[in-house]
């Protein structure tokens, strides 16, 4: 059975300004998270993805289908745009309904889906409240609800964490989790890098229009290998611990703090059988050992400096 979502060699130009460029991609269930700086061409690929504009060069599938020319597989996506706009003179309930409508819910089934869609985004206590009169992350909240609202296979969230409140961010991270654990490819492109670890391992990484590296944290940092691994060791004896350390092979320096020291590494597969020895040995106090650059923004700091 083929991926919910393809890209094949993908590219869309805005007239002589290159949007994104040989695109191929295959997002299987689950949740993953697009990441770029302003102007990587993530906005381009999730309105690819939901058919609102056409490749210029290759294809997108959705559910087998083409997204731009099959209005029956448009069913099957929600997007939650970066842009807000609202009738904002309308409530949230209201608005999310009248969406729900357009689906082709008759009037009971499009309320019904537009109370349970803003309850399950944490507006349950707002919905009445006109949009105009929402703060920014009400306003998100009842976005995402419109993008739910017809249960839709694919969601594509473009910056959905903009505006909201530590609080807010945290429930909407839990959510991304449940509906990423629902059947659904959940695709969020977001600058937030430690939100999006939360939500998920699995990364999609673009830079100036092209693919930089997908796959889990772990898989693209395994990409980066010329660039030495960073490994904090704290112990009781640093100095001695770093007179060990020097003797073993693939070491390409070492920096010598209070109470820790930090590695780079050239070949961290070695290095770690032989911390493992040498702590087995004893008398060095050693009490952690943490790597520190095997986090989402080491890796994606690598590759755009790359």
């Amino acid at each position: 059975m083929s991926p919910p979502l393809i890209f094949e060699r993908v590219s869309r130009w805005y007239g002589e300004v290159l949007g994104v460029s040989e695109i191929d991609l295959e997002l299987e269930e689950g949740v993953y998270g697009l990441l770029g700086v302003n102007g990587a061409g993530k906005s381009t690929l999730l309105k690819l993805a939901a058919g609102l504009i056409a490749p210029s060069l290759g294809s997108v599938r959705v559910l087998g289908g083409d997204p731009h020319a099959d209005p029956g597989i448009r069913r099957s996506i929600g997007i939650c745009p970066d842009v807000d706009r609202f009738y904002e003179g309308m409530t949230g309930f209201a608005w999310v309904a009248h969406m729900a409508r357009l689906f082709g819910f008759d009037r009971r089934e499009a309320g019904r889906r537009a109370a349970a869609a803003l309850d399950r985004c944490g507006m349950a206590e707002s919905m009445t409240k006109k949009i105009g009169a929402c703060s920014k992350g009400m306003r998100q909240r009842i976005k995402l609800a419109r993008a739910l609202v017809h249960d839709p296979v694919l969601l594509l969230l473009d910056e959905p964490l903009t505006g909201l409140d530590p609080v807010g961010r945290d429930a909407f991270v839990r959510l991304v989790r449940e509906l990423g654990r629902g059947g659904r490819v959940v695709v969020v492109s977001s600058h937030v890098l430690g939100e999006v670890e939360e939500m998920t391992n699995r990364i999609v990484l673009i830079h100036q229009g092209r693919k930089m590296a997908s796959g889990g944290i772990a898989e693209i940092r395994g990409q980066c290998e010329d660039r030495p691994h960073r490994v904090e060791i704290r112990c009781a004896s640093p100095r001695d611990l770093a007179r060990e350390v020097l003797a073993m092979e693939g070491i390409g320096g070492i920096e010598l703090h209070e109470g820790r020291i930090v590695v780079q590494v050239l070949s961290p597969g070695g290095f770690f059988e032989s911390l493992t020895r040498l702590g087995a040995r004893g008398g060095l106090g050693i009490e952690a050992v943490q790597p520190l650059d095997a986090d989402l923004e080491a890796v994606f700091g690598y590759l755009v400096r790359s």
